[in-house]
């Protein structure tokens, strides 16, 4: 597992199961249970908070990394690979986190 991946990984009720990208830094999933991952889902709001998903990276429809909707879960209810984030789009990622957070230094990179 690495940062920046997108996974499934099936969580409590009522998320279930979805895929996720992993936010947690790469080196951490070799020793922490729990890491941290954002829903991806198909609601496309439109919103800052919002990091665009599509077939290039591994999903089979138009979708979204929610910032919003950031967990903390087992990292055993992750599974199997759905794709990776291209390291140019990174910054898209820590800029929406800055707006999910209201982190002003992240929202300008």
């Amino acid at each position: 597992m690495k940062q920046f991946e997108i996974r499934w990984a099936t969580m409590p009720r009522p998320v279930g199961r979805r895929p996720v990208l992993l936010l947690s830094r790469t080196a951490a999933y070799d020793y922490l249970a729990k890491v941290i991952v954002a829903e991806v889902t198909t609601r496309i709001r439109g919103i800052p908070q919002e990091v665009r998903l599509g077939r290039r990276d591994g999903l089979s429809s138009s979708s979204v990394a929610s910032m919003d909707n950031i967990h903390v879960i087992a990292k055993e209810w992750i599974s199997d690979l759905v794709g990776v984030l291209r390291p140019e789009r990174h910054l898209e990622v820590k800029r929406a986190l800055g707006f999910a957070l209201d982190w002003e230094e992240l929202k300008m990179v």
